[in-house]
């Protein structure tokens, strides 16, 4: 990754979690950190009219300080820092097509408002064309140091090369272990063909032919990053509950989200949804084919 990670901020606890997060990775991929706050001026729906210059002077004190604060940090680090004026769905979006990586906090206030919950962040994160970042907060703390990276992988080694490939990045810009993990589940009766049978047989069974899938997927990575411990953990149930029953000792969970556009729209996905939703360390999303 050569291009900026940027990091949306909204003068939360989370927002400033987030942008410690985003300024780390910032410095372990060496590339700079940009800062940046959806505003547009609307009238505010309270007994007491606030004009747009008093709005416009809080949408830059959320941004200096949120500079301060990542620069008392990281002093080494360059960071440039903006005030967008737009709707926060298209300014994150439009930020997330010129970075290397979006990073956002969970909750929020203002522009973000109910972000895992509501509209906006599913917005983002369901339309985003690079990967985005959810960084949760505990007491005040996220977990950012020590653990594995997590990533789930499912599909053909092509279905998963992208959300692999970040993964992987991530693991060595830390120093840490990956640990891939592909849950499978028992065939309906009406989609057990003879030639999936008989792939499976051939296996040896249900579960080493998954293996042997994840085996497949992970090959040319480990070659690509030799560096990397990994350990592959393939286990019976829906992908979502394998995924968070692994993420224990995780500094960082990696989900694949599929770009093809769904009936409804674009979505984010169940298994994304429940990592983003329960998973106690930050989440990120990796868009894929």
């Amino acid at each position: 990754m050569t291009s900026a990670i940027t990091v949306g901020v909204d003068g939360s606890a989370e927002s400033l979690a987030a942008a410690d997060w985003a300024a780390r990775e910032a410095v372990l991929r060496g590339v700079p950190l940009r800062i940046v706050h959806a505003w547009l001026w609307q009238p505010l729906d309270v007994s007491v009219v606030q004009d747009g210059e008093r709005q416009a002077e809080y949408a830059r004190t959320v941004l200096r300080e949120a500079g301060t604060h990542v620069a008392e940090r990281h002093s080494a680090l360059q960071v440039t820092a903006e005030v967008v004026q737009d709707t926060a769905v298209a300014a994150l979006l439009r930020e997330a097509e010129a970075s290397g990586m979006l990073v956002l906090g969970s909750r929020g206030h203002g522009a973000f408002v109910g972000f895992l919950l509501g509209s906006c962040g599913r917005q983002v994160i369901a339309a985003a064309k690079r990967p985005v970042v959810s960084v949760r907060t505990r007491d005040g703390l996220t977990r950012t140091e020590g653990g594995e990276v997590v990533v789930g992988q499912q599909g053909t080694p092509e279905d998963s090369d992208a959300v692999l490939g970040f993964a992987f990045e991530e693991a060595a810009a830390r120093g840490a272990a990956l640990r891939a993990v592909r849950a499978w589940s028992l065939p309906p009766v009406f989609a057990c063909s003879p030639g999936s049978m008989i792939a499976a047989n051939e296996a040896g069974a249900l579960e080493p032919f998954e293996e042997k899938a994840l085996a497949e997927a992970l090959a040319p990575w480990r070659t690509r990053f030799p560096d990397v411990p990994v350990t592959g953990h393939v286990e019976i149930g829906s992908a979502g509950q394998v995924l968070l029953s692994a993420v224990s000792n995780a500094q960082l969970l990696v989900v694949g989200r599929r770009t093809r556009r769904a009936p409804a729209g674009t979505r984010i996905g169940s298994v994304a949804h429940a990592a983003l939703h329960h998973a106690p360390c930050p989440v990120a999303v990796v868009p894929h084919d």
